[in-house]
């Protein structure tokens, strides 16, 4: 069976943008930790153009339920027009960090 609880991935170009992201889910209780990785380098096309980019990587712990809210405030003030979000479920994990991460949701 598994768990209710996600891990949503973000990336930013900066790391003051990836540190507000990671303020206003927490503040809001949209996530209970955000680890932010980096820099790390990026290869993506973007208007037919190979594209290669410093970023830094946002690893969000939330909750299904919280998802679509969650999204909506990234997108609100992410830098870029398109930003990632994807999430992917947390299948199985400690339970003492589960019953944690819970506490942290609203």
């Amino acid at each position: 069976m598994s768990s209710p609880f996600i891990v949503v991935i973000t990336t930013t170009s900066k790391k003051e943008d990836a540190n507000q992201i990671a303020k206003t889910l927490l503040e809001k209780k949209l996530a209970g930790c955000i680890q932010i990785l980096g820099p790390m380098s990026s290869h993506y096309y973007w208007n037919n153009e190979l594209c290669i980019d410093e970023e830094w990587i946002c690893l969000i712990k939330s909750s299904q339920n919280n998802y679509h809210t969650l999204e909506k405030t990234i997108t609100e003030i992410h830098p870029y027009d398109v930003p990632e979000i994807i999430s992917l479920p947390i299948l199985e994990g400690s339970q003492g960090y589960l019953n944690w991460l819970n506490q942290q949701l609203k």
